[in-house]
């Protein structure tokens, strides 16, 4: 697939949504628009699509919308652009002048500079950027369906029972009637009002950041004293704080503890949890601490689970991740975004980073009253002195805890916390390219009191 010239910037880059979304079936319709223009910008010779000056018309609703084209080194696009708005609802929502391309009800074709053929049609059924319905051309009477969400295809190369150039004027209700049930709606349009435990959650945890510190291999225990994880012994009085695993164990602390009245003990966070590894692997645990950090989230997601919701939840089938919503991922090689298939979850490591941001995606749709634990993990050269031929094993190096959910807004939010400060998921994404990720659920709790 060539590169997305139009509006993609950076697949990472998470675009905010108006605010003033509609539910999906009340989108204005703008298909007379798409007729009245069809063989003068769609149909029509490249050369002369590409002269047109671009141009504002009016939907019945009252709704504005540009046409234009953007053209790109061997293909242009025929943009039908909605209006940004303004206001905190839908009655009250003002024109801004703005009509950047991906506002709910936007719609796009993309054609070929040399042959003006159509190759694309793209619309946006939520004012994301990152998240929409694409059809191509498949035969004279079938088009293919994809649904993509942060680069990830919830339905990819679906059979449509209609030509492409049919969806060129085609109202988008009678569109979306026509794929229905082929693909997940749900994951284009979240309610908001699911996520206000979760944006207070991350409100609770923000405003105790201030202060912490890393200390290397750094813990609170049982007592609320800071000690080593590895000795238990206490920190010294002037440098205390946490490495990445007892900044979790921290987190989970926090929404424990107004339940329990105590924190959790640190020796039984370091027990072997589960399946992982192999009679070869086993060899190497006590050396390399190999399991460590996937040991340390799954005790702490038992721990957790178990305590706020029941004791049957402590089972690893309760609360690891090993859905895979999706097979293949956009992935951006050098500008181009091609499209490659993606394993999903894989044991002993969980998912390639690269699928990582539309997982965690749906599971805010699918699961809006969680957040995760993460164990990143890749394949190391476990070096020993005087070993010419030292064995390479897959080691979990670092953990942090990942809260996806959509803000008042509408927009998605990925908010990363890890080794006692807030980070950013592009710089969680970056620093652990090549790596696998490991995700635990954990329950939200409307109290945190680490």
């Amino acid at each position: 697939m060539p590169v997305f010239f139009f509006i993609l910037s950076a697949l990472l880059n998470v675009t905010p949504a108006s605010g003033l979304d509609l539910p999906i079936s009340k989108i204005s319709d703008d298909s007379l628009i798409r007729q009245k223009i069809k063989d003068s910008w769609m149909l029509e010779t490249p050369g002369r699509v590409l002269m047109q000056p671009s141009r504002i018309e009016t939907l019945e609703s009252g709704e504005k919308v540009e046409i234009r084209t953007l053209e790109g080194k061997e293909e242009f696009m025929v943009l039908i652009s909605r209006e940004l708005t303004s206001g905190t609802n839908a009655a009250n929502r003002v024109g801004t002048g703005q009509f950047p391309g991906w506002i709910q009800g936007s719609w796009m074709l993309k054609r070929r500079k040399d042959t003006g053929v159509g190759t694309e049609v793209r619309i946006f059924l939520r004012s994301d950027q990152q998240t929409f319905i694409q059809f191509h051309p498949f035969n004279s009477d079938k088009c293919l369906l994809d649904a993509v969400v942060y680069g990830g295809f919830v339905a990819h190369s679906i059979p449509i029972p209609v030509s492409f150039d049919r969806i060129f004027t085609m109202p988008l209700n009678s569109i979306l009637k026509l794929v229905e049930n082929k693909f997940p709606i749900q994951y284009f349009q979240p309610d908001v009002s699911n996520y206000r435990e979760t944006r207070a959650f991350v409100a609770a945890v923000r405003s105790r950041l201030t202060g912490l510190r890393f200390v290397d291999d750094g813990a609170m225990n049982e007592n609320g004293r800071f000690v080593f994880i590895e000795t238990l012994q206490p920190q010294p009085a002037n440098l205390q704080g946490f490495n990445c695993s007892g900044f979790t164990k921290w987190l989970i602390d926090g929404i424990l503890r107004p339940v329990t009245g105590t924190r959790l003990s640190i020796p039984p966070l370091k027990a072997p949890f589960g399946d992982r590894g192999s009679s070869f692997t086993a060899m190497w645990e006590e050396k390399k601490d190999l399991f460590f950090g996937l040991d340390w989230i799954r005790n702490l997601a038992a721990a957790a689970n178990g305590t706020l919701k029941s004791p049957s939840y402590r089972s690893l089938n309760e609360f690891e991740i090993r859905k895979n919503d999706f097979a293949h991922i956009l992935t951006n090689i050098k500008g181009d975004f091609i499209v490659n298939s993606y394993p999903g979850f894989l044991p002993d490591a969980g998912y390639s980073i690269e699928g990582l941001q539309p997982l965690l995606y749906t599971l805010a749709i699918d699961e809006p009253y969680s957040f995760y634990l993460a164990a990143a993990n890749r394949e190391m050269d476990i070096a020993e002195e005087n070993t010419p031929r030292a064995p390479r094993l897959r080691q979990y190096y670092h953990v942090a805890a990942l809260v996806p959910y959509f803000d008042e807004n509408g927009s998605f939010r990925v908010v990363v916390f890890e080794s006692a400060a807030e980070t950013t998921f592009i710089g969680f994404r970056t620093r652990h390219l090549g790596s696998h990720i490991n995700l635990v659920k954990i329950p939200i709790s409307p109290t945190f009191d680490p």
